[in-house]
């Protein structure tokens, strides 16, 4: 069974999320480690309350991307994470070779549209909106060099409704990333078992 860390830069919706498929056997692995960019990530209590360690970790406390990415690696490895779930990871990763095709990460729109730096959030649902887009949804990816870039392993879609708001839209793209991200991961893990 594959060891995770999940690196969170919030609420942690989505690592209690896998971290709840996991208990009931959907996705045949075990959290070791919960990692924050922020102090203030509200996940960190909500981890910590269900029995997973965690630590945080400041990108201004290193002199580059390189030497903070290298710093979150061997806190995985430390743990002895061998797969690094991104759950509103926000901070951008330098990934070396060693963790190359191990690191997933979910994002809340249709790659390759609407991503890349400064699309996060509530950035990618009032670009789609103003985009006229039909439909929007959630898409989980291998991690690589570039932010919102590497392969895409699986895509779910939300239609957009007449009259949404980005707040509309968010609440049912969030709803498909929590169905979407177990699936995939759980995908993810047989292949590369």
């Amino acid at each position: 069974m594959k060891r995770l860390a999940l690196f969170i830069s919030g609420t942690g919706g989505n690592a209690l999320s896998l971290l709840r498929a996991c208990r009931e056997g959907r996705v045949p692995a075990l959290p070791v480690l919960g990692l924050a960019s922020t102090a203030k990530a509200g996940g960190i209590p909500r981890l910590e309350a269900e029995g997973i360690p965690t630590t945080v970790l400041v990108r201004k406390d290193f002199e580059s991307d390189e030497a903070f990415s290298e710093a979150c690696y061997q806190a995985a490895e430390k743990a002895g994470a061998e797969v690094i779930c991104l759950c509103g990871w926000l901070k951008k990763l330098a990934v070396p070779a060693r963790w190359e095709g191990r690191i997933l990460n979910i994002h809340p729109g249709l790659l390759p549209q609407f991503g890349g730096p400064g699309m996060y959030g509530m950035h990618v649902h009032q670009a789609v909106l103003a985009a006229g887009e039909a439909e929007s949804g959630a898409t989980v990816h291998l991690v690589d060099g570039e932010y919102d870039h590497g392969r895409i392993l699986q895509q779910m879609r939300v239609p957009v409704l007449p009259g949404d708001t980005p707040e509309d839209l968010q609440k049912r793209v969030y709803a498909a990333e929590m169905e979407l991200y177990p699936l995939a991961l759980a995908a993810y893990l047989t292949e590369t078992a």
